[in-house]
């Protein structure tokens, strides 16, 4: 179970920023085999691989193993003020969501 779910997490974020598995690897320090064992689900990322996956895509290991249901975005390096910006934002298209579903 929880390999299918890390697998498809990890070949969806991949694909969507359009990086090949053997662009990937190199980012991590691995071989495009081991990208596909990943994504296929033959082996789970070792837990220094799954950090450095989650940073590189901005999502939490939570999310990597189906913990959480949705990515999160990271604010690493935002001030505070910044991070209060995005989460008005957030807030605020939510309630647009709310506002449609009226």
């Amino acid at each position: 179970m929880i390999y299918s779910v890390v697998c498809e997490h990890i070949r969806e974020l991949r694909m969507q920023r359009h990086l090949t598995q053997t662009e990937l690897g190199k980012m991590l320090g691995v071989s495009k085999s081991v990208i596909s064992a990943y994504e296929n689900g033959i082996h789970l990322p070792p837990y220094d691989i799954l950090v450095r996956i989650s940073g590189i895509f901005g999502v939490s290991c939570d999310y990597l193993l189906g913990v959480a249901n949705s990515p999160s975005i990271s604010t690493k390096g935002l001030t505070d003020t910044q991070i209060q910006s995005l989460q008005r934002i957030a807030d605020e298209l939510r309630q647009m969501n709310e506002d449609v579903n009226l």
